[in-house]
């Protein structure tokens, strides 16, 4: 269960990072030049580029979808339910939602938008998936 662990730790960094460097830093250097205020960014109004919306939507989406994969790799490390095929699972998971958000952030197109979507359902297989491992290890366990 080493490298679920590894991707959930990556994926939390992952996060952070698309908020630090998409939102955090050109809200701070936007109040530091003095093109906006201090209080300029209310969540209910729109605000920013278009692509900085996109940042905000992505980071969100990051938020979204961090817990649902932290509890099936948790759960799978708490009932030791590690193999090859989890590991696989979940670099492709990371992987997946990596490419998401780059592509959410880099552009709003058709195309963009149907990438974005092969993405998260590639997240969502492997999800379900790694979530039928850690069941079928519980439901091993219990029998026992």
């Amino acid at each position: 269960m080493h490298t679920p662990l590894l991707c959930l730790l990556g994926f939390g960094a992952w996060t952070l990072l698309v908020a630090v460097l998409g939102i955090v830093t050109p809200r701070v250097l936007a109040v530091a030049m003095g093109t906006a205020p201090e209080a300029g960014f209310p969540a209910d109004v729109p605000h920013g580029s278009d692509r900085y919306r996109r940042t905000m939507r992505a980071h969100l989406n990051c938020v979204e979808n961090l817990p649902l994969f932290a509890a099936v790799v948790l759960t799978g490390a708490v009932v030791h339910a590690g193999s090859s095929r989890m590991d696989a699972l979940a670099i492709t998971y990371l992987a997946a939602r990596v490419v998401q958000t780059v592509v959410h952030v880099a552009s709003g197109t058709r195309a963009a938008v149907n990438l974005r979507f092969t993405a998260f359902a590639a997240q969502i297989a492997c999800l379900v998936w790694m979530g039928a491992l850690v069941a079928r290890t519980l439901g091993a366990a219990a029998a026992v």
